[in-house]
């Protein structure tokens, strides 16, 4: 028997396994994303995501770790966009930095 394939050996028996957690991968995608483009939108998205997906991932659902890293790359994703915004309101409303 192959483990994680949710077959139990049997002819047309299947056994139901932990599924994938859908939120916290989808928060994992945000958080990923949000480092390169649309931080202020995807940054909370992912931390929101992430949080369900956690809290889904206590009550069984798998997924525990890309839950909490999608936590940690949302909270990056907004610090991040401050960053810029402070950057940007101390360069005259721009990102280009002249040295």
């Amino acid at each position: 028997m192959t483990q994680g394939t949710g077959y139990d050996g049997q002819a047309g028996e299947v056994t139901a396994s932990r599924g994938a957690n859908g939120l916290a991968i989808a928060g994992l995608v945000c958080g990923l994303v949000g480092l390169v483009f649309f931080s202020v939108v995807l940054g909370p998205l992912a931390v929101i995501f992430g949080g369900v997906g956690l809290s889904r991932a206590k009550r069984g659902a798998g997924g525990r770790g890309m839950a909490i890293a999608a936590i940690v790359l949302g909270v990056i994703d907004i610090l991040l966009f401050v960053v810029l915004v402070v950057a940007a309101a101390n360069n005259g409303g721009s990102y280009s930095f002249n040295f």
